[in-house]
């Protein structure tokens, strides 16, 4: 089963490295500070195994939106629990996916002067006007 949530970068820690049967590995932990509406903020490890490029594309600060998988194993009868990352994406492009299309909005007109509500007063014209237009 996967999760979901959206958190910040708070922290990149070093990369592990090290050699299995199955050949050569890298994990490494991003801290992230969990967005909530609680007054204290949250921060969750989270550990990709093998995702060397997609921890390379994280900017500390930015917004992202993670899934995860939780994953518990037993070692010399204690317990160990992990969250591993499975995908992460920044935080608009995932609204982005999510929001359906909708037409682009036109860009506001500018508006027009008002019109006058009553008509400018005519200047007092000593002088009869003379049309001497020729049509």
């Amino acid at each position: 089963m996967e999760f979901v949530f959206e958190g910040i970068v708070f922290s990149i820690l070093p990369e592990q490295t090290g050699t299995s049967a199955r050949g050569e590995w890298h994990s490494q932990n991003v801290v992230f500070e969990m967005q909530n509406n609680s007054p204290y903020t949250r921060k969750v490890s989270v550990k990709f195994f093998n995702k060397r490029d997609d921890v390379a594309r994280l900017v500390t600060g930015a917004a992202y939106k993670v899934t995860f998988d939780i994953e518990s194993r037993e070692f010399n009868g204690r317990w160990y629990t992990d969250i591993l990352g499975r995908r992460v994406e920044p935080k608009e492009a995932a609204q982005m996916a999510q929001a359906p299309y909708s037409e682009p909005i036109p860009a506001a007109t500018p508006m027009a002067a008002p019109m006058p509500t009553e008509e400018p007063a005519m200047p007092a014209q000593s002088a009869p006007i003379v049309d001497d237009l020729p049509f």
